[in-house]
């Protein structure tokens, strides 16, 4: 399966766990990386020894992804450095810090978790689109979990945001539709992280998934042999790239939607 060699990435989160591993990953296949994240110090390290590693150009631009001014910066001059971007990966996203029910959870810490995976992919997707369409040709990646399709007791905020994020996936897929652009919800599973370590769901975990599925997946969404699945669901260390490509789902295939309690449900 072709990989996005000569594509420019742009990779949120880049500094550390999926997204130091997206970096690395995508310009080990030949394309050109572009990493963001908060922490100016860390990123340009994770980025020189992304290049050093891969000869592959990188570039390190420091931003919150909340912030809209900062996020059009980043992007301008990221275009400004390559041209374009031709792959945006919505990596970046905060964890609940206290495992408690919504109640009791600190409305402003909440919400900025919530923010971080809507807000963010909202305003990278507004900065980057634009480009993609104009050029006839792009794909955004954005990161979900199997958290987006269930609730639960703990890590309220993180599942309101992923799910939210489903949501604007599809809306994003649907909008665009005809523009040679599509958008692609993709689950990493679960990637031993420093973040994923310290969530007491996987304390006991013995069954990670590997990094490299992750990557795999989406070198495989950014060379375009699965844009059939735009607005769709996938999942890292369960989906075969190569037989993806060759499946056309049809319907509300992996799509949020809501589940009859039977055959004469009004709603269904």
């Amino acid at each position: 399966m072709p990989d996005p060699g000569g594509q420019v990435a742009l990779v949120t989160g880049a500094s550390t766990g999926i997204g130091r591993h997206l970096a690395h990953g995508l310009a080990a296949r030949g394309a050109a990386v572009v990493g963001l994240a908060r922490s100016a110090d860390r990123l340009a390290a994770a980025m020189d020894d992304v290049a050093a590693a891969t000869g592959a150009r990188t570039l390190a631009v420091a931003a919150d992804v909340t912030d809209r001014a900062a996020v059009a910066d980043a992007v301008a001059r990221a275009e400004a450095e390559f041209g374009r971007i031709d792959l945006l990966v919505n990596n970046a996203g905060l964890m609940d810090a206290a495992e408690v029910p919504v109640w009791q959870a600190d409305p402003d810490d909440w919400w900025a978790v919530v923010a971080s995976h809507v807000r963010g992919p909202h305003l990278l997707v507004s900065a980057v689109v634009p480009g993609m369409v104009a050029r006839g040709s792009g794909r955004v990646v954005n990161l979900a979990s199997g958290l987006s399709t269930r609730g639960g007791p703990i890590y309220t905020a993180y599942s309101v945001g992923k799910t939210a994020l489903m949501r604007l996936t599809e809306d994003l897929a649907a909008g665009l539709t005809g523009t040679g652009v599509s958008a692609f919800d993709l689950a990493p599973g679960v990637v031993r992280t420093d973040m994923s370590t310290r969530m007491s769901i996987h304390r006991d975990r013995t069954d990670w998934t590997e990094p490299e599925d992750v990557v795999a997946l989406v070198a495989a969404i950014g060379s375009g042999q699965l844009d059939a699945w735009s607005g769709r669901f996938l999942r890292a260390g369960v989906d075969d790239p190569a037989v993806l490509a060759g499946l056309r789902p049809e319907g509300e295939a992996r799509q949020l939607r809501l589940r009859a309690y039977g055959d004469g449900d009004p709603v269904a």
